[in-house]
């Protein structure tokens, strides 16, 4: 008995504002040769009808759940999806290669929005940051200012530029350049410019990038933040709740954030620990869970702010809170670590080699933490700080409270098991 023939690869044609004309001979070969041609409704619309006869379909909104569903529904045929630009670029070909896998896809690439506004403007592309805002909040950006940098902004339509002015003005970066690019590539191209804490152009074409020279005010009063952990205390809207600058910038250190990772921040307080792990790179992930809903709502705000707006924030108790949350690389416990349990669950949420951190200033949690150190070995520090204070008309230090630290990476065959269990072994 034969074997059925492997399934036909799907083929994924990027396209620019220039659409028909801006294609290559291979590009336009899969698309005239296609049964089935999968697009927006824009995207769609540059095609020729004489030329692209397949069944045209519209992607549904949410587009991510409408992937298997037609893929499926269209098996056995040959299908073109299309793109814009780079289909690998911030584009529907992630999608395409996470479901399909790579091997079923034939990727027809077109220059970028990216590349074609560094063309326009002169910039180095490698020295470019580049922030996407289409289905995702303007508050990202703010991950991305730091005096002199250059930003290119991926707009998701008309009124992102004066959203975005907005948002630099909001965090001290009105002086900055804005350039607005429109249908890069195409015989309508055009482009227009101003500073954002003057900006005043109506909206234009939904179709463009937004480059930003930043400059920051510092007659603003936010804080400078740095690229490091660490950032200043001002920086955090709080309650008295927040792990303060020096022992923040030693706690990320242990728990080495890399890029990808997912952390627990358990007692998240203000948010500072998942914040500055979520700033250290764009795809890192974090989870806070903290118990008191005023505080949980202040925890997104900060995360907003600092412009990690995708912390994810969890209102309840820990352990009880855990549940059912993805496995994490790191855990960091800044309060509740005397509740029965909470100690055991996170040592058991983590995979070999991930790594344990937990702060604590009480002679019971420390209690907790020596004994933990005696069974599972990792660090064991205590961190002091203190400030320097007016004494009269002389200075002197003021030390703050001293944090216990117990860091500890998880290794093979290492389980929980509470204190009594081992007592009775």
């Amino acid at each position: 008995m034969s074997s059925p023939p492997p399934p036909l690869p799907v083929t994924v044609v990027g396209l620019g504002a220039d659409g028909w004309a801006g294609l290559s001979a291979a590009g336009r070969g899969a698309l005239t040769s296609a049964e089935v041609l999968i697009g927006g409704p824009r995207q769609l619309d540059l095609l020729p009808v004489a030329e692209c006869a397949g069944e045209r379909v519209a992607w549904p909104s949410p587009l991510r759940p409408a992937v298997p569903k037609l893929m499926a529904e269209h098996a056995g045929r040959r299908i073109a999806v299309l793109a814009s630009g780079d289909p690998m670029f911030y584009g529907i070909g992630r999608a395409l290669a996470e479901e399909l896998g790579p091997l079923s896809l034939r990727v027809h690439p077109h220059p970028s929005s990216v590349s074609y506004a560094c063309a326009r403007l002169g910039w180095p592309v490698e020295d470019t940051e580049v922030v996407t805002v289409v289905g995702r909040p303007v508050a990202r950006l703010a991950a991305a200012l730091h005096e002199g940098r250059r930003v290119l902004v991926l707009s998701a339509g008309a009124a992102s530029p004066g959203e975005i002015a907005a948002l630099l003005r909001e965090r001290g970066f009105g002086p900055s350049r804005m350039r607005v690019l429109e249908q890069l590539g195409s015989e309508r191209e055009d482009a227009y410019e101003g500073h954002a804490d003057g900006w005043n152009h109506a909206p234009g074409d939904p179709l463009n990038v937004v480059a930003v020279d930043c400059r920051r005010d510092p007659a603003h009063g936010a804080p400078r933040l740095g690229a490091t952990p660490g950032l200043p205390d001002a920086a955090y809207e709080h309650d008295g709740q927040l792990t303060k600058r020096h022992v923040r910038a030693a706690t990320l250190c242990a728990l080495a954030p890399a890029p990808g990772e997912l952390l627990w921040d358990i007692g998240g307080g203000s948010g500072s620990i998942g914040i500055e792990w979520m700033r250290t790179h764009p795809s890192c992930r974090a989870v806070t869970v903290e118990r008191v809903p005023e505080r949980a709502g202040r925890i997104a705000r900060n995360a907003a702010a600092l412009g990690v707006p995708g912390l994810r924030v969890v209102v309840g108790a820990a352990p009880q809170a855990l549940a059912g949350l993805p496995a994490p690389d790191a855990v960091f416990i800044g309060g509740g670590l005397t509740a029965p349990g909470l100690l055991d669950a996170a040592w058991e949420a983590l995979a070999p080699g991930g790594r344990l951190v937990v702060n604590t200033v009480t002679l019971e949690s420390e209690a907790v933490l020596a004994e933990r150190y005696r069974r599972h070995g990792g660090e064991l520090v205590k961190l002091a700080v203190a400030h320097a204070v007016p004494v009269g008309g002389f200075t002197g230090w003021r030390q703050a409270m001293p944090v216990t630290q117990w860091s500890v990476t998880k290794s093979e065959g290492s389980t929980a098991g509470s204190t009594e269990e081992k007592d009775r072994t």
